[in-house]
């Protein structure tokens, strides 16, 4: 399986509305994996969500994430990533990721109203930091 170069893997995990899957642990030791819209901000991926759901419980008692994008028609490709993640409660950078997010998946015309949801009381940032990244493209050779 070819790998991708780290500009293939960039236009790749921002390419339409790809979500990502995170998975955490949860505080029983059980696994927790959930959909997620993301941004990037470099090589990170940038997320918000609320700090009292099971990802936001779990990021802030243990930074360590992993992350799967992948395209799921021929000839198939997928991203992991493993990371630290870092979280700021900021209300001015949670309203500013949230838009930026909500333009990505429901469109500029409705990212304001998106971002300002998204955005509530409760919510926080989470940057996820790589510190392994699988990258494979062409899985099928097709």
């Amino acid at each position: 399986m070819p790998q991708m170069t780290a500009d293939e893997r960039r236009r790749f995990l921002m390419e339409g509305t790809r979500t990502a899957k995170i998975a955490t642990v949860r505080e029983n030791g059980g696994p927790h994996v959930v959909p997620v819209w993301f941004v990037l901000d470099g090589d990170d991926l940038v997320i918000t969500t609320g700090k009292h759901s099971a990802k936001g419980r779990a990021v802030l008692r243990d930074g360590r994430v992993a992350l799967c994008v992948d395209d799921e028609t021929p000839p198939f490709a997928f991203v992991v990533i493993e990371g630290r993640a870092t979280t700021t409660e900021d209300p001015d950078e949670v309203l500013r990721w949230s838009t930026r997010n909500a333009a990505r998946y429901v469109g500029a015309e409705k990212a304001d109203e998106y971002g300002r949801l998204n955005a509530g009381e409760g919510s926080m940032v989470v940057r996820v930091s790589p510190t392994k990244i699988i990258a494979e493209n062409n899985i099928t050779g097709g």
